[in-house]
C-alpha cells in the first residue's frame, strides 16, 4: 500500500496540469483492492480546502469527490467511518468539513464536547464557549 498526498488526488480529480495529471492518473489507475492507496485524514481535510479555495468548487461537488474516495475499493481512507459521518454533517449543514471531522474525531475519542469560539462550527456539533 502507498499513501497519497493531497496534490496527487487534486491532480487526478481536476486534471488541470497535463504532465502531473497524467502521472497522477497512471498511479491512481494502478491501484487495486489488493494494493490500495491510503488517504490520511489530513489529506481529506486538505482536499476539501484546496477544492474550495483554489478551484471554487461548491459543496455538492466536494461532497461527490469525498463520497467517490470513500466508496472506492482502490482506496483506504483513514478512519473512513468518521469521514462518512463528517461528510453527512457537512452535506446537511453550513459547517466546514474540517469542523465536522474535528467534532466527529472528538466524539469518537469519547470527549464530552468540542469547545469552540467559531459560531459556524456549532452546526458541526461543537459547543460555543464565548
Amino acid at each position: 500500500m502507498i499513501a497519497l498526498d493531497t496534490n496527487v488526488i487534486v491532480r487526478y480529480v481536476t486534471q488541470d496540469d497535463a504532465a502531473q495529471s497524467a502521472v497522477a492518473s497512471k498511479l491512481m489507475e494502478s491501484l487495486s483492492p489488493e494494493t490500495p492507496g491510503f488517504v490520511p485524514l489530513v489529506v481529506a481535510v486538505e482536499l476539501v480546502w484546496v477544492l474550495q479555495s483554489c478551484y471554487d468548487a461548491k459543496r455538492g461537488a466536494i461532497a461527490q469527490v469525498l463520497e467517490a474516495l470513500l466508496r472506492s475499493k482502490e482506496l483506504l481512507v483513514e478512519q473512513a467511518e468518521l469521514v462518512w459521518q463528517a461528510l453527512r454533517r457537512y452535506s446537511a449543514s453550513r459547517a466546514d468539513f474540517a469542523d465536522c471531522l474535528i467534532e466527529r474525531c472528538a466524539h469518537a475519542a469519547e470527549c464530552q464536547y468540542t469547545a469552540t469560539f467559531d459560531r459556524n462550527a456549532v452546526a458541526a456539533g461543537m459547543r460555543l464557549i464565548g
